[in-house]
């Protein structure tokens, strides 16, 4: 088998076939039509495997028997079985996630696990950073040492949320970081109470709602590690030991 069909048999099996079932498929668009026997000999299949392998992708919509002597088969059309593989797809997909769906109703009608949870590397930590910024409500203090922490989309949700009226604070020592932060619409900026200009491993403070928070320490390689939580025990003393450290305003 040669790699490309080698490749295509994997992506078929992704999509749901298995290895006999895509190799017959790929036989038969070669073939155009054929026998089992035609079929076995294009194939890397079992000619005996070849006839419940044709009726389960006959079931699947894939190919069309011809009542003959020998019986032969034909494939669909490549349009049509794109379709009717997206649409398999797409009705398998539904069907896993409403179950982990209920799943997950299911689990938050439970005692909640306090979690925190650790994300590292920089696009990571930027996702998680928008998701948390996602869920503000109220308050979002939002504290940064290096102005690439601050770059991106972030500085432009920051904005949308105040604009939404969630009040928005953010900390930094850098007066080119908050001289960039007064150019975003309703959003306030402060130097951290505490100069330690020494400070060159501390990354990020995210805190929203006094419900979520996140923290990063960035090392000597410039790789990024952050911790954290939300709606937890947890989430709330960090909260609270943050903004004892930073006296970061309780809004």
């Amino acid at each position: 088998m040669m790699a490309g069909e080698s490749e295509a048999v994997g992506a078929f099996e992704r999509l749901g076939l298995t290895s006999y079932e895509a190799k017959v498929f790929i036989a038969l668009q070669r073939l155009g039509s054929g026998t089992a026997r035609d079929v076995a000999r294009v194939a890397d299949v079992p000619r005996s495997q070849v006839y419940s392998v044709a009726e389960s992708l006959e079931d699947r919509g894939l190919l069309e028997v011809q009542q003959s002597t020998p019986i032969r088969y034909r494939p669909v059309g490549i349009e049509e079985a794109r379709e009717t593989l997206r649409a398999r797809f797409e009705s398998e997909q539904e069907r896993a996630f409403e179950y982990v769906e209920g799943v997950r109703e299911e689990s938050d009608t439970e005692e909640r696990q306090e979690d925190i949870w650790t994300v590292r590397g920089r696009d990571r930590i930027d996702d998680r950073v928008f998701d948390v910024l996602s869920g503000a409500d109220e308050r979002v203090v939002f504290g940064v040492r290096r102005a690439d922490q601050l770059a991106g989309e972030i500085g432009g949700v920051l904005e949308e949320l105040a604009a939404e009226g969630v009040e928005v604070t953010v900390i930094s020592r850098s007066s080119a970081i908050r001289d960039r932060v007064e150019e975003f619409d309703g959003v306030a900026t402060i130097p951290p109470a505490d100069d330690r200009a020494d400070d060159e491993v501390s990354g990020r403070i995210v805190i929203v709602d006094d419900d979520s928070v996140l923290l990063s320490v960035v090392d000597a390689d410039g790789g990024e590690t952050a911790i954290w939580s939300a709606g937890s025990l947890f989430a709330s003393v960090l909260i609270r030991l943050v903004e004892a450290n930073t006296e970061a305003p309780m809004g």
